[in-house]
């Protein structure tokens, strides 16, 4: 389609100016003056984006006057809820408006008039005149004027790429007949941005709903009396409201002003003007970029940069942006991010040789490059890889897809292989360990330095969302297209990356590495800030190296043992079913709460005030069940039944399920951003659940078996950790010397607190012991205890009170853990992971209760955490480095589970032992459980 010979663009200029305040409201720039040029330079950006892009024959740009319009005559409450102009805008509209016209623009302005009056003027009358009018502006209202040759021209921003309107898609936004039924749509529902105040109780569906029957608001304020209810009286009550909001809606195209086609040319700039203007400003690239003077680069970079005119034209203006910034102290000139993306950001699609040599080349030259890959699949072991994308320069990205045979696809991830395996250049990427785990599948072992952006942000604010798009939001002030918008929302429909035309996904991947990048630069900052900068490096990013080796190797199970298992709880389910309904003296159902509530209260009368639900169920959870049990055997039984049914599906049938096709083994996720303290998490199948407290939940640890013939499995487990960090934090000498000494830390205790000879310790006195020891570094009431241990509170009080005495530092570490963390609203662990506990503070006696036993536990659960981890890696290392192959497979809270291959036992038991004994010096020396079996049970 042929460019129309004339083009105007009217540009609102105060809806581009408060657009352009808020795209740097939370990064503003200040020149070496001190004056905030963040209006100025935004809509500098996008007035040339308009020149460059566009190249309108006609230009111009309306402002609103000062004072009030005919509207606030109309209605003195116009627009009356905006807050007062910020002071950046004040200062730097009228500079702005010194830009217009040193661009040899017209500034269009009438008295009584806004902006939207005049461009609706303009644009009617030019229409007429042959011209093709885009209205450029983030303002829905201008959806009103609207035609065949008027269009709607919105800017990119916040992720949203840039937005022609014209009538069809008028229509298909407002959800109406005709154009002319905007102001309808906004005499009924409102626009809380001008204080129109609309129709109470109306909002956009009801709207359209309404004026697809009625047509206007007027003839819906005429037929009110066919409505219903609530809809009917407020139509009623506020009609003349909607009436007037519709007026207030109406952009005025009768304001007194001429169309003057001559004037509206666009020639270009008065280049002194405009030049003193950025020099004042300081200006620099936006100088370059208008007067098109060279930047200070080598003549080796101007060589390169002239070199190539083609497609990757961005590979030398990158190297001569980098060659730069070497040969000038200037400081460069940031972009806003809805310009960078819709101006500068680059995105090419890398489908022959000779492009990918070219990239392969230049991401050989990086000291650092993000990658990211498209697949089929979330789940990293099973998946395809669709295509690879790189950035290694802000706003630039690169695409490589992959054909969908698997070998086809090798053939080229063996081209990047070089670059990917390079030990020295750092890979970005965004939960990098999926990553490194699709591209092991396909020959590469991705090697080097990594930085995880999304482990970064994990660290840096451990309690919120760490999507891409989150941190995208937050952080760039932009918004990256959805996944969802290419393969539909999640569910049995959704497709994959596959189902998309490989323009789209050019254009997505690209995106996603080149925002990655972009926010890696983000992250590295608050890291060295907040002194997480060792543990980032040093522990979380080696450690996904070390999961991506775990998860990749999997788990054998044996299915014989697993169905085997699944008859005999079915049995003992159906069993247990039978005495319950003999008990109750009737048959129901009994996973249905209502159902048993009604058995066991009403029925049986169990408890004389039996609890109940928010619904007004009666609650019949473990709590309540385990308090029954001393009374009625049914209460037992249920529970029973309730393991039973729950050990079946949840594990014993729901493992084989997860058996990969690809190599007989369960290959769990491990997540390093999911619990606050710290803790590693895993998800299909989630290793961390698998129950150990009962014989039956053991018994499912049969199922876990060596790889193979020739391989035996090897559990090592610590023993007490929590304990002997909360020693070591403490500085308890009791406790520590009990476990220098290797005594019984729990009959130690007992002793202490029950006054009595270590060897008169009774079994009773140390379960007590072993419950308060455990219980204190949760901060366990006198309440939480007794009932723990089915004893009277003032018992409990009293070993609580006991126990506290005999390790008063104990009970002064616990008083400086809260104190410091009302002080700072966090806490740490040994290696500097913060926990925010924003509610130490709290008024609320409840909400503030459980930010203190946060801030006592989490120092020692999550010092826990950091030294395995610390553990792991070292014994990857050491794994590696002797070319054993014994395989690390799981990791349980404090236990590592291993494939030991036959003749390694006795080497790796030793140097496991070591490792884990030493991961992190501490006062208190730790200790490690071990053991070898023919499967996890045996081991553990």
């Amino acid at each position: 389609m042929s460019k129309p010979d004339k083009t105007l663009f009217l540009l609102d200029a105060y809806a581009l100016i408060f657009r352009a305040h808020f795209a740097f409201s939370k990064n503003p720039r200040i020149n070496s003056k001190g004056l905030n040029t963040s209006v100025m330079f935004g809509f500098t950006n996008v007035l040339l984006e308009i020149i460059n892009k566009r190249q309108p024959s006609h230009i111009g740009v309306a402002f609103d006057p000062k004072g009030g319009t005919f509207r606030h005559e109309m209605y003195p409450e116009y627009k009356a809820n905006r807050q007062e102009t910020p002071e950046d805008i004040l200062v730097g509209a009228p500079i702005v408006r010194d830009i217009v016209k040193a661009f040899n623009i017209p500034v269009l302005e009438v008295a009584n008039y806004e902006a939207d009056d005049v461009i609706g003027t303009l644009a009617k009358k030019a229409s007429k005149e042959g011209f093709e009018v885009f209205m450029m502006t983030p303002d829905k209202d201008y959806g009103q004027l609207v035609e065949e040759h008027v269009y709607l021209y919105k800017p990119a921003y916040m992720g949203n790429s840039v937005e022609i309107m014209g009538v069809p898609e008028v229509l298909a936004k407002w959800d109406i007949e005709n154009v002319d039924q905007v102001i309808d749509m906004l005499g009924l529902q409102g626009d809380s941005s001008d204080n129109i105040p609309g129709i109470p109780g109306i909002g956009p569906k009801t709207a359209s709903k309404l004026l697809k029957e009625y047509g206007s608001v007027e003839n819906l304020i005429e037929h009110a009396h066919e409505l219903k209810g609530k809809q009917k009286e407020r139509v009623e009550e506020f009609g003349e409201q909607g009436i007037l909001s519709k007026k207030l809606a109406t952009i005025d195209i009768d304001v007194p002003i001429d169309f003057d086609g001559d004037a509206l040319e666009y020639t270009g700039p008065d280049e002194e003007k405009l030049k003193a203007l950025f020099d004042d400003l300081e200006f620099r690239t936006i100088k370059q970029r208008v007067f098109g003077e060279a930047p200070k680069v080598s003549a080796k970079s101007a060589g390169a940069a002239g070199a190539d005119t083609g497609q990757l034209s961005m590979f030398a203006a990158a190297e001569a942006v980098s060659n730069a910034a070497e040969t000038t102290t200037e400081p460069a000139e940031e972009l806003p991010v809805e310009t960078i993306h819709s101006t500068l950001h680059d995105y090419h699609l890398m489908d022959t040789a000779e492009k990918r040599q070219q990239l392969i080349d230049y991401l050989k030259k990086q000291k650092e490059f993000c990658f990211d890959t498209e697949t089929t699949s979330v789940d990293a072991f099973e998946a395809e890889l669709v295509g690879m994308s790189f950035s290694y320069y802000p706003t630039e990205g690169y695409y490589v897809p992959v054909p969908d045979d698997v070998e086809g696809a090798k053939a080229i991830v063996a081209e990047f292989k070089e670059v990917l395996e390079d030990k020295e250049i750092i890979k970005i990427a965004h939960n990098i360990k999926y990553d490194i785990l699709v591209l092991r599948n396909y020959g590469v072992e991705v090697s080097g330095p990594l930085f995880d952006t999304m482990l970064a942000h994990f660290l840096v604010e451990p309690d919120t969302r760490h999507g891409m798009d989150f941190m995208a939001e937050n952080y760039l002030n932009y918004k990256p297209v959805s996944i969802e918008s290419l393969i539909g929302k999640k569910g049995s429909k959704q497709g994959n990356m596959r189902d998309v035309p490989v323009g789209e996904v050019k254009e997505y991947a690209s995106e996603d590495a080149d925002i990655t990048l972009q926010l890696k630069h983000k992250m590295v900052a608050p890291l060295k800030e907040m002194g997480m900068e060792q543990l980032f490096y040093d522990v979380e990013m080696p450690l996904s190296r070390v999961l991506s080796k775990m998860e990749y190797a999997g788990v054998a199970i044996n299915t014989d043992t697993l169905k085997e298992m699944s008859d005999d709880l079915q049995g003992l389910s159906d069993g247990v079913q039978k005495e319950i309904y003999e008990l109750a003296g009737e048959e129901f159902n009994i996973g249905s709460p209502k159902q048993l509530g009604i058995v066991l209260f009403e029925k049986m009368k169990l408890m004389d005030k039996p609890k109940k639900t928010k619904t007004g169920q009666y609650a019949t959870g473990e709590e309540i069940l385990s308090s029954l049990e001393g009374e009625h055997e049914i209460a037992r039984k249920i529970l029973d039944y309730r393991e039973y049914q729950k050990l079946k599906s949840t594990y014993v049938d729901a493992l084989p399920a997860l058996i990969s096709p690809r190599d007989g083994r369960i290959h769990t996720n491990y997540s390093q951003s999911v619990a606050s303290t710290g803790r590693l998490s895993s998800l299909n199948p989630n290793l961390q659940n698998i129950p150990i407290r009962t014989e039956k939940g053991r018994e499912i640890r049969k199922a876990f078996v060596p790889r193979e013939e020739g391989f035996t499995l090897f559990s090592a487990d610590y023993s007490q950790i929590e304990l002997r960090i909360m020693a070591a934090f403490a500085q308890d000498e009791h406790m520590i010397e009990a476990f220098r000494e290797g005594r019984d830390i729990h009959a130690t205790t007992a002793s202490k607190i029950f006054k009595v000879a270590l060897e008169d310790v009774d079994t009773d006195m140390r379960r007590k012991a072993k419950t308060a020891n455990f219980g204190i570094i949760y901060g366990i009431s006198a309440f939480g205890l007794s009932q723990r241990l089915s004893i009277p509170r003032k018992e409990a009080a009293d070993i609580i009170d006991s126990y506290f005495t005999e390790f008063a530092a104990v009970k002064a570490y616990m008083d400086r853990m809260i104190n410091e963390a009302r002080e700072q609203e966090y806490v740490q662990t040994i290696l500097g992971r913060r926990r925010y506990l924003r509610d130490i503070n709290s008024r609320n006696v409840t909400t503030r209760g459980f930010a203190e036993r946060n801030a006592i536990n989490t120092p020692i659960q999550g010092s826990a955490a950091d030294m395995i981890k610390v553990a792991m890696i070292k014994i990857q290392d050491w794994l590696k480095a002797e070319n054993l192959k014994t395989k690390m497979i799981m990791q349980v809270h404090d236990e590592l589970v291993f494939d030991v291959y036959q003749g390694e036992e006795d080497k790796v038991k030793k140097h496991v032992e070591e490792f884990m004994k030493t991961a992190i010096d501490l006062d208190v020396p730790m200790e490690v459980g071990m053991g070898f079996g023919s499967n996890w049970l045996e081991a553990h």
